[in-house]
C-alpha cells in the first residue's frame, strides 16, 4: 500500500489577512497625518477664525474621547434602530419579490422595473417627499424617513443578489424533485432556497452599511434631534472638524463591524462555501 504524502499547511495562513489589514491601516494613518500637516494645512476656518478644519488623527481621536460613550452612543444608538428596521423591511421586500420572480417567472419584468426605478431614483430627491408624508417621528420614535430610505437602498442589492442565488440550484437537484411530483414550490423550498443561501448573505453584507447610510441621509434631511444625522448638522454648524471626522470615523467602523458580523454568519451558515478540503488517506 502507497502512502501519499502530503505537505504541512502552513498556520501562518490565517494570519495573512490581518496582517494586510493592519499594515494597511497603518500606511492610511500615515498618508492622512501628513497631508493633514502639509498639503491641507490651513485649509477652511475653526470657531476662532483660523486655518486648519482638516484635523490630524490625533486631534480626531482627542474628539472622540471627549465627546465620550455618553455622545456618540445616544446618537449611535437612534441611527442604529432605525437601519436595522430599514434592513429588515428592505431584506424582507427583496426576498418576497425574489421569490415571486422565481415561483411566478412572468413577474419578473414588474419586478425588475420596480427594483431599478427603487435603485435610480436619488434619495436626496425623494427624501423631502417622504418628510413631508411620514412628519416627525414622535419623541424616542425612530425616524420614518431615516428607515425608509434604509429600506430603498437595500432592496435593489439583496433583490440581484437573492436571485443570482436562487438560479444558481443545481439542475440535476431541481428535476430530481420534479421527476417525483415537484413543482416549482417543491423545488423552491427543497432545493433553491438552500442554494440561495451565499448569493442572499453576499448581497447582505453590502445592504448592512447601506442601511446605516440611508438611516444617517434621512436623519439628515430634518425631522429628529439625536441621531449621527443631527449630530453631523451641529458640528457642521459650530465649524468642529475633528468632532465631525469623529463622527465619520464612527460611522465607517459601525458600518464595517455590521459587514463583519453578516461576514461571520455567512461562513456559519454556509460552510461548505470555505473551499476547505478533508485530508486525503
Amino acid at each position: 500500500m502507497t502512502l501519499i504524502q502530503q505537505k504541512p499547511q502552513r498556520t501562518d495562513a490565517p494570519r495573512r489577512p490581518l496582517l494586510a489589514g493592519v499594515l494597511g491601516l497603518g500606511i492610511v494613518m500615515a498618508v492622512w497625518w501628513i497631508a493633514a500637516e502639509t498639503i491641507f494645512a490651513g485649509v477652511g476656518v475653526t470657531p476662532q477664525g483660523t486655518g486648519g478644519s482638516i484635523p490630524n488623527p490625533y486631534e480626531v481621536v482627542m474628539a472622540l474621547v471627549e465627546g465620550g460613550f455618553g455622545y456618540f452612543g445616544r446618537h449611535l444608538s437612534v441611527t442604529i434602530t432605525e437601519a436595522l428596521i430599514g434592513f429588515a423591511w428592505g431584506v424582507g421586500i427583496a426576498l418576497a419579490l425574489a421569490s415571486l420572480v422565481v415561483v411566478f417567472p412572468r413577474l419578473e419584468r414588474s419586478v425588475m422595473q420596480v427594483a431599478i426605478i427603487s435603485y435610480c431614483i436619488p434619495i436626496v430627491a425623494i427624501g423631502p417627499i417622504v418628510r413631508i408624508i411620514s412628519g416627525a417621528p414622535a419623541p424616542g420614535e425612530p425616524s420614518g424617513t431615516a428607515v425608509f430610505l434604509g429600506a430603498m437602498l437595500v432592496i435593489f442589492t439583496t433583490l440581484i443578489g437573492s436571485l443570482l442565488g436562487l438560479r444558481a440550484a443545481d439542475r440535476a437537484s431541481l428535476e430530481l424533485v420534479s421527476v417525483y411530483g415537484g413543482g416549482r414550490f417543491k423545488q423552491f423550498v427543497k432545493v433553491r432556497a438552500i442554494a440561495a443561501l451565499p448569493g442572499i448573505l453576499n448581497a447582505l453584507k453590502i445592504a448592512m452599511p447601506l442601511a446605516f447610510l440611508g438611516a444617517i441621509i434621512g436623519e439628515y434631511l430634518g425631522g429628529v434631534d439625536v441621531g449621527i444625522g443631527p449630530a453631523l448638522v451641529n458640528a457642521q454648524q459650530g465649524l468642529l472638524a475633528p468632532r465631525a471626522w469623529a463622527l465619520a470615523v464612527v460611522t465607517g467602523a459601525v458600518s464595517g463591524i455590521g459587514f463583519a458580523i453578516i461576514a461571520v454568519l455567512s461562513r456559519l451558515v454556509t460552510p461548505w462555501t470555505r473551499g476547505e478540503t478533508g485530508a486525503k488517506s
